[in-house]
């Protein structure tokens, strides 16, 4: 081990042999900022009161001839009382097995026999110490997430009034306060991460985390290990235990974003938490109850993911007790406005910029173009026009629009300009085609037109 540079941890060691802590004491030092020692259990409750140690170490019988370990269990109980996140660790002359699964069982962290290997020894603790740092960890999150609370509303980050968003926000309101498991369905861009988080600061568990992971990001090699956590000595690279997301979310709210880029092998072993509510991490006997809200989302069609073989029916099943549909910004024009002076407003403060308004043409600019990107490219759009403006109104030439978009929005108005019927028809039915992203039975509705007659037109038409 390296004793170079000394941990920042602080340890505290309760037993009753002296001279044990003494020797325990100087060879940890070495390694450790703090390293604090006890010899009469009584005193743990005032010592946890008055400091914060990363690790306890915790005899189990400090009675003469006692070996039953009654007494560590007793004072276990009492730490965990005072702080349910302390990470401790039990040590004994008389440990068997059985002793080391109902220590663990009963809330500790890990188990060591005396008398120990002092290489042994520092890994369980450095082991233990990751555990530790994960459960700050937990902790931050909370904090973060109840201050978040507290500051803003759950409908803060997310603005609309248009007729489809005024439905999206009342399934919301319908449905966050159960813990039914949500399948948020969206083109990227359209905002199903606020989504997911709208509907957790509404739910009853708005105290506890809300932890987004992207699956799209995780290959199959580290998915068990990455979301349902592993023990050192797993496998090759797990050199200390690591808690899985899951486990970190625990009583709290689970983000899977991206759920359709896993692949059938992935979903397999995920259906099977699902199901049982439950995991063992990886390597481990350690069984994990889980109390998750689970939130997904995907921007990919899984119904056809289903009928060809890409993604399991019975996951689906799992996680989409409600659907929740997000339209593209294309399907909510209305709400353009709204959303860019939000930007705007954002990023004048950010950038310290004078700009507080669009100039009407900006408005039209911005209504007429296609949002590809929805959302967050509207977002991207208006950071940098809010950049380039050199004056308190933002013009249309403050905008960097794709210059092929910008031509086909160009054609489209000259040849309207024309007036020519069957160059306006076909205009028309090739915008409800791609608003309707191809769906004919909605397309032909919103002309007014049968199926067949817009089959008829389609035809005609070429398209």
């Amino acid at each position: 081990m390296d004793e170079s540079q000394k941990h920042p941890g602080r340890l505290l060691i309760v037993d009753d042999n002296l001279d044990l802590l003494k020797a325990v004491k100087v060879f940890l030092k070495r390694y450790f900022e703090v390293v604090e020692t006890e010899t009469n259990p009584e005193k743990i409750p005032s010592l946890l009161q008055n400091n914060k140690y990363d690790i306890i170490l915790l005899d189990m019988n400090f009675t003469k001839d006692v070996s039953s370990g009654h007494e560590g269990y007793f004072w276990l109980d009492k730490i965990l009382g005072i702080d349910p996140s302390a990470v401790v660790v039990l040590i004994t002359a008389y440990g068997d097995v059985q002793t080391a699964v109902k220590a663990i069982k009963a809330g500790a962290t890990d188990f060591v026999l005396k008398p120990w290997d002092n290489e042994k020894l520092l890994a369980t603790i450095y082991s233990s110490l990751m555990l530790s740092e994960s459960k700050q960890e937990i902790k931050g999150l909370k904090q973060r997430q109840q201050a978040l609370n507290k500051s803003t509303s759950a409908y803060d980050e997310m603005i609309g009034e248009s007729d489809v968003m005024r439905n999206v926000f009342e399934t919301i309101n319908r449905v966050a306060e159960t813990d039914a498991n949500i399948l948020i369905l969206g083109e990227n861009g359209t905002g199903k991460e606020l989504i997911a988080k709208a509907i957790h600061n509404r739910s009853l568990r708005n105290s506890e985390v809300f932890l987004p992971i992207d699956m799209g990001s995780i290959s199959e090699s580290i998915f068990e290990s990455e979301l349902f956590g592993h023990k050192k000595g797993a496998f090759t690279d797990a050199k200390e235990n690591r808690i899985g997301k899951f486990e970190l979310a625990n009583r709290g709210t689970l983000f899977l974003d991206e759920i359709g880029n896993l692949s059938v092998p992935m979903q397999a072993k995920l259906l099977t938490v699902l199901q049982n509510r439950k995991l063992i991490p990886v390597g481990d006997n350690r069984e994990v109850n889980l109390d998750v809200r689970l939130i997904c989302a995907t921007n990919m069609n899984i119904m056809n993911m289903i009928k060809n073989g890409s993604f399991r029916q019975d996951v689906l099943y799992r996680i989409n007790t409600i659907e929740i549909h997000i339209p593209p910004l294309r399907e909510r024009s209305g709400d353009i406005r709204l959303l860019a002076n939000h930007f705007l407003q954002m990023y004048a403060k950010k950038y310290n910029k004078n700009a507080h308004k669009l100039s009407t043409a900006s408005i039209a600019r911005l209504e007429k173009h296609s949002w590809p990107g929805n959302i967050r490219e509207l977002q991207h759009a208006i950071e940098r026009a809010v950049i380039m403006s050199n004056s308190g109104v933002v013009q249309p030439e403050d905008f960097n629009f794709s210059a092929s978009a910008t031509k086909r929005e160009q054609e489209a108005s000259v040849v309207l300009d024309q007036f020519n019927w069957e160059d306006v028809e076909r205009i028309l039915i090739k915008k409800v085609l791609a608003k309707n992203n191809g769906n004919i039975t909605h397309a032909a509705s919103e002309m007014g037109l049968t199926r067949s007659s817009f089959y008829r037109r389609l035809e005609k038409y070429g398209l």
